[in-house]
């Protein structure tokens, strides 16, 4: 599935997971999945136009291509990938080589997540995995659900596409998950225990990776276009992504059979329970949000460097890819902050939000604005009992200051929008019949399914 179809039937995931209703047939699945878009009347044109565009970005994948399976397959994995801003300006060599160190690193991670497998096995692939690159014999079947393991089982097709790449964008990946593999590996056996721990897990699982990547796009013509506060920047931007998707991905993570995954440094959740899985339980819930709030306030120590690196990005395609990835997490860190949710089901910016930032943040007074906005919806949710409540509060302020300092401030206040009580119910049916008629029409045209 693809296109509209695909976003709104996640979407109704989603709300599904957060106690959404409808639960017979179809069309159902469907409402369910509209209804909290439909409280949000202005993203629908934005999210139909998204769903849109990626019905179009499908179809310049050649069917024959090695891509094609991992076009396929990773939007099952994480439709993020997908809600990256289209980069048509970028040589398509080097998107595809994005792509596919994309897919290298998500079989990577495949394999650190399968909890079933054993610390020994784990520990001899991760350290050899790059090696795995180039031996056309060597196949490993794993993954915690069935689109992971469809991508270790046809491996060999990435393996392919792999070698077909540039030498200096096979060494780029090749040492890159060397050493991502390596980090891995070390932390299999040992716990995440200090703040510190955290930042060196995530200099092997994100901050390598982000420097990496400015590797490859101003190679070899342009090089001399980075500097070494400019990687340190993007470093930095990429551990706060680690660290955001960390805290949002609690429950998943704590829940993995057959046993944990534990990413949260003890430093910060030991101060509030005996074990980091005491946090899920309905007792606990004050220790709960005050843990996550902890974990929250510590995060935004990487604010400023994502606004510093956004300012001195004068490439359109990685300022707008970047401006993306991290207004989009901020957003994501703003609604997880005194949420209790974090602790239920999944907490995230809806799809219509998401299509939202795509769509309206284009320029540095746009990533200020959506800043500052969620630094205002976080501050109005700081209960003054919190014990990082002051801490909390001075960080939030001290970005903001930042925005405002910065002479470029466009606070506009359409990111967060509260959903519109009392809309009217007849717009709403006949809403929700325009974009189920718009489906229908898109899949009668093979647009979507």
């Amino acid at each position: 599935m693809g296109g509209l179809w695909e976003i709104l039937k996640r979407e109704r995931e989603r709300v599904a997971a957060m106690g959404g209703f409808w639960e017979c047939g179809e069309i159902a699945e469907m409402i369910g999945g509209l209804w909290e878009t439909l409280m949000h009347p202005d993203e629908i044109y934005l999210l139909i136009k998204l769903g849109l565009r990626i019905c179009t970005s499908e179809n310049r994948t050649p069917p024959e291509s090695q891509l094609a399976f991992c076009y396929k397959v990773i939007p099952k994995i994480t439709l993020a990938y997908r809600l990256v801003p289209s980069l048509e300006q970028v040589d398509p060599k080097m998107v595809n080589a994005v792509a596919i160190f994309y897919f290298v690193l998500r079989a990577l991670d495949t394999v650190e997540d399968d909890m079933s497998l054993s610390s020994e096995v784990k520990k001899q692939i991760l350290e050899n995995f790059h090696n795995h690159l180039y031996d056309h014999d060597w196949h490993f079947s794993c993954g915690s659900s069935k689109y992971h393991r469809a991508l270790m089982d046809q491996f060999h097709l990435i393996r392919q596409a792999f070698l077909e790449l540039d030498n200096s964008y096979q060494e780029v990946i090749k040492d890159v998950t060397k050493t991502m593999g390596a980090g891995m590996a070390t932390f299999i056996d040992k716990e995440i225990v200090t703040i510190k721990d955290w930042n060196e897990y995530g200099h092997y699982v994100a901050g390598i990776v982000a420097v990496a990547l400015l590797k490859m796009y101003f190679q070899p013509s342009r090089i001399e276009d980075l500097d070494s506060e400019y990687n340190l920047m993007a470093y930095s931007c990429a551990i706060f992504v680690m660290k955001v998707d960390m805290i949002q991905d609690y429950l998943q993570d704590i829940n993995e059979i057959p046993s944990p995954r534990m990413f949260w440094p003890r430093e910060i959740w030991s101060k509030y329970v005996y074990k980091l899985e005491d946090l899920k339980y309905e007792e606990n819930s004050v220790k709960a949000v005050q843990c996550l709030n902890d974990m929250v306030t510590s995060s935004l120590v990487h604010a400023e460097d994502c606004l510093k690196f956004l300012s001195a990005s004068v490439d359109p395609s990685v300022f707008q890819v970047g401006a993306f990835i991290l207004v989009q997490q901020f957003g994501t860190l703003a609604l997880c902050y005194n949420n209790i949710n974090v602790f239920r089901s999944k907490v995230g910016p809806r799809l219509g939000l998401n299509a939202k930032i795509i769509e309206r943040t284009r320029t540095m007074s746009d990533v200020y604005g959506a800043f500052f906005e969620f630094c205002n919806l976080m501050k109005s949710k700081v209960d003054k009992h919190d014990p990082n409540a002051t801490e909390t509060v001075s960080r939030l302020e001290a970005i903001q200051k930042i925005c405002m300092d910065s002479g470029m401030l466009n606070y506009r206040k359409f990111y967060i929008i509260r959903s519109q009580k009392g809309y009217n119910s007849i717009l709403i049916v006949g809403l929700s019949v325009l974009i189920l008629s718009i489906v229908a029409y898109l899949s009668a045209r093979r647009l979507v399914i």
